[in-house]
C-alpha cells in the first residue's frame, strides 16, 4: 500500500495545475500555493501583454482529458488560453486545493526527523509555517521578471519616459502617439512591437542582439505542426543516448538531413525577406531549434516592409535624455522603452546549499527526467522539461513524478542511476547539442516524442506508440493519443 502523502504544489499555472490534478487523483492530500489573486501563470490575465497568444495550435496546447473548444482559434489568444485553464480547474475541482494569494516565502529540510519539507508561507501580513512530505514545485520558467538596466535610465525616466517590463506592458493606450522601442529577439518583443503599431504609436524600434530562425504559422502554406512537430523531423537532429548502429545510421543519411534543412532555410528565407531585412541568422537552423525558437508574429514583415516598424541589431548601450543609444552607434528618440528580456531561471525560496546541489557553475540544472534531484529528496519540478506542446510536457512530467515520489515507476531509479544519466545529459548538452544549454538545460524541444518515450517507459505505459506506423511517424503528439497512453500505465491508488 502507498502511503498517503501531505503534497505542497507551488504555482497555479499551466504547471501547478497539472501537478495538483496528479498528486491529487493518486489520493493525496494536496495543498497549492499560488501568490498571486488568480490561476493562470504567465496567462493570468495583470501579466499578459494585449495581443498575447499561444505559439502552438491549440490541439498541442492542451490537456489529455481536456480539449480547448472547438470555436476557439487554431492559435488561441490569452484571455482564452486563461478562461480555457480556468474550466480546467473548475472541471477536476481543483479550486479546492489552492490558497490563492499566498507566497512561499522559503523551504528547508524538515526538523522533525521524518522526510519531506517545511515552507515558510506569507499571505498578507500573516507568516507560517508548514510541513510537507513531498513537494511539487510547479513555476516553470516564467516566474520571476528579468529585471535589466542601462545607464542613464533614470535620467530618461526623470525627463518624462518610461521603461518596463513587456509583462508590464498591459494597457494598449500607453503607446498611442508615443515613441517605442523594444528590446529583445523573443516572440514577445515583436507582438509588442506589431501591438504599438496597431495601436498608433508614432514610431516603433526593435531592437536585437542576433537574428534568429523564426518558423510562421504556415510555411509554405502549410500549418507547419504538419511539418516541424513529427516524430519524422524530430530524428533528424542529433539526440542524446544513440548508440552505435544509430550512429551509422545517423552518417549514412547525414547529406540528405543537410538538404532537407537547407531547403527548409532557403523557404523561410525567401517566404520571409529575410535577407532585405538583415534578419538571416548565422547559425544553421538544425543547430538553434530549441525553446528559444520563436514563431513569427502575424504582420511583422508587414510592418517592416511598411517601415512602421524599424529593426536594429545590437542592444541599449545608454540613454542620454530622451534618446537611447545603441552598441551599434545607432541613437534613437524614445518616450517608452519596452524591455522583453524575459524572465529569471531558479527557485529563489531553496537554500543556497541545495541551489548548489541543483545547478552547476555554467548555469546548468542537473535533473533527471528535468524533474528531479536525486541530492534532493522529496521534491521534484513540473514544467521544467519546456517544451513546443507545454501543457502536454507538464501533465505528462506531473504524471511521472507522482509515480517517482511514491515508488511506483517500474524502472525506479537509484541516486547512482540518476547521476549517470545527468552526467550524460550534461556532456550531450555541452559538447554534441549546445542549443540544448538554453534556459538551464531544461528544455525538451525539439525532441518531445523522445522524452515522452522515456516518461511513458519509465512508468510502464502498455501503449507508448499510435497504432498506425505512419501516423506515429508523421503526425504531431495527440493529446487524446497521449491520453490512451497514460491510461495505459499502471493505476493504484494512495493511501
Amino acid at each position: 500500500m502507498v502511503e498517503r502523502k501531505k503534497v505542497a504544489v507551488v504555482g497555479g499555472g499551466v504547471s501547478g495545475l497539472a501537478a495538483a490534478k496528479a498528486f491529487d487523483e493518486r489520493g493525496h492530500r494536496v495543498v497549492g500555493f499560488e501568490r498571486s489573486h488568480d490561476f493562470g501563470g504567465v496567462w493570468e490575465l495583470s501579466r499578459s501583454y494585449p495581443d498575447v497568444q499561444t505559439q502552438s495550435p491549440k490541439d498541442l496546447y492542451c490537456y489529455t482529458d481536456h480539449p480547448m473548444p472547438d470555436d476557439y482559434p487554431e492559435w488561441p489568444k490569452g484571455p482564452q488560453v486563461h478562461a480555457y485553464l480556468h474550466s480546467y480547474a473548475e472541471k477536476h475541482d481543483l479550486h479546492r486545493l489552492f490558497r490563492l494569494n499566498t507566497n512561499v516565502k522559503s523551504m528547508d529540510r524538515r526538523t522533525d526527523g521524518a522526510p519531506g519539507w517545511t515552507l515558510t508561507l506569507e499571505a498578507g501580513s500573516h507568516i507560517w509555517t508548514e510541513d510537507f512530505d513531498f513537494v511539487a514545485i510547479g513555476t516553470g520558467q516564467f516566474s520571476d521578471k528579468n529585471i535589466i538596466t542601462h545607464p542613464g535610465q533614470d535620467g530618461f525616466e526623470a525627463a518624462g519616459g518610461q521603461v518596463m517590463h513587456s509583462s508590464e506592458y498591459t494597457d494598449p493606450e500607453t503607446v498611442k502617439d508615443k515613441r517605442v522601442v523594444v528590446l529583445g529577439g523573443s516572440k514577445s518583443a515583436t507582438d509588442i512591437a506589431v501591438n504599438a503599431v496597431n495601436c498608433g504609436a508614432a514610431a516603433v524600434h526593435w531592437v536585437y542582439l542576433e537574428p534568429m530562425w523564426r518558423v510562421p504559422y504556415f510555411v509554405g502554406g502549410i500549418n507547419f505542426k504538419r511539418l516541424l512537430y513529427m516524430r519524422a523531423q524530430e530524428q533528424q537532429f542529433n539526440a542524446w543516448g544513440k548508440n552505435g548502429f544509430q550512429r551509422i545510421i545517423a552518417a549514412i543519411f547525414k547529406p540528405l538531413v543537410w538538404v532537407n534543412f537547407r531547403g527548409l532555410e532557403t523557404l523561410l528565407k525567401t517566404q520571409l525577406g529575410l535577407k532585405k531585412y538583415g534578419l538571416v541568422p548565422k547559425t544553421p537552423i538544425e543547430k538553434e531549434v530549441s525553446c528559444s525558437v520563436p514563431i513569427v508574429t502575424p504582420g511583422l514583415f508587414e510592418a517592416l516592409k511598411d517601415g512602421k516598424i524599424r529593426n536594429i541589431q545590437g542592444t541599449f548601450e545608454r540613454y542620454d535624455g530622451n534618446t537611447i543609444h545603441m552598441t551599434g552607434g545607432e541613437e534613437v528618440q524614445a518616450d517608452i522603452a519596452i524591455l522583453a528580456v524575459g524572465w529569471k531561471l531558479g527557485v529563489p525560496y531553496l537554500p543556497h546549499a541545495y541551489l548548489d546541489k541543483l545547478v552547476e557553475s555554467d548555469g546548468q540544472y542537473r535533473t533527471y527526467r528535468l524533474a528531479v534531484n536525486p541530492d534532493l529528496p522529496d521534491m521534484g519540478f513540473v514544467g521544467f522539461n519546456s517544451s513546443f506542446c507545454t501543457i502536454l510536457s507538464a501533465e505528462m512530467i506531473a504524471n511521472w513524478l507522482v509515480r517517482y515520489a511514491d515508488g511506483q515507476l517500474a524502472d525506479q531509479p537509484d541516486a547512482a542511476q540518476m547521476n549517470a544519466d545527468i552526467d550524460m545529459m550534461l556532456n550531450w548538452k555541452r559538447n554534441e547539442r549546445p542549443a540544448a544549454q538554453i534556459y538551464g538545460g531544461l528544455c525538451s524541444a525539439p525532441f518531445h516524442f523522445k522524452h515522452f518515450d522515456e516518461l511513458l517507459a519509465d512508468m510502464g505505459a502498455k501503449k507508448r506508440k499510435r497504432s498506425n506506423p505512419l501516423a506515429e511517424q508523421f503526425s504531431y503528439p495527440n493529446h487524446k493519443a497521449y491520453g490512451e497512453f497514460l491510461a495505459s500505465c499502471p493505476q493504484y491508488q494512495a493511501g
